[in-house]
């Protein structure tokens, strides 16, 4: 029997503005702590990892705004916003008071591993929202209506918007230098692995049928070309 609901959510289409707009704003309003915590009146040992952790912040903040008013079709509840704005809350603040040096009391020279950060920070946005927009395109075709897409990044990954927020936390926990992150990015990746990938490959089994079928049994299910 076809259900709207799989991995904790409502998958029917709704504006849902209201709740949009109070999870915008409660974004915003971490968005703020954490610029007041990077740029405040505090003497932190390594000011330049908060100015960079800032940023990540900032660049998560635009693309959640994207996904959420342009990109996102479905049905957003009061307690989705609130719960993942909590969620939110912890790792970006968090990750942002382990890279001043706070608990360490030094900072933290930039690196080759700070790079290689960044770069993961970068690859792993533009594998999440371009995949999104990709497919936020295709299906903005009428003649696409119903259809299963699997083009573009998804050709090479069924969730490669998932394994775009696995890299960009991974970056993201690494460029805060401190051990204490690694909880954040494992955890991220699986509540993937475990919870959503399964509950949502039931739920587009069971709208788009024999098309997903087919698509999952020659598709990478999360990690392209390994799993």
């Amino acid at each position: 029997m076809s259900t709207s609901t799989s991995g904790g959510v409502d998958r029917s289409h709704a504006p849902s503005i209201a709740p949009k707009l109070a999870f915008a704003a409660l974004h915003a309003a971490i968005l703020m702590l954490c610029a007041y915590l990077a740029f405040g009146p505090f003497d932190w040992p390594d000011p330049t990892r908060a100015a960079l952790l800032f940023t990540a912040a900032a660049l998560y903040f635009c693309r959640h705004m994207i996904t959420l008013f342009i990109l996102l079709k479905r049905r957003v509840a009061y307690s989705e916003a609130i719960g993942l704005s909590a969620f939110m809350a912890l790792f970006e603040s968090g990750f942002l008071l382990l890279g001043t040096g706070w608990l360490s009391g030094t900072a933290t020279p930039l690196g080759p591993l700070d790079a290689f950060a960044v770069a993961l920070i970068l690859t792993g946005s533009y594998l999440n929202s371009g995949s999104e927009l990709q497919r936020h395109i295709w299906k903005r075709d009428p003649a696409h209506k119903g259809k299963c897409y699997t083009g573009g990044l998804f050709a090479y990954s069924m969730h490669i918007n998932y394994f775009g927020d696995t890299v960009l936390f991974t970056g993201w926990a690494l460029l805060s230098a401190s051990w204490l992150a690694a909880p954040i990015p494992v955890f991220i990746t699986a509540s993937f692995i475990v919870f959503h990938i399964p509950a949502l490959d039931a739920y587009l089994a069971d709208r788009y049928g024999e098309a997903f079928k087919s698509y999952a049994a020659r598709t990478a299910k999360f990690v392209p070309y390994l799993y």
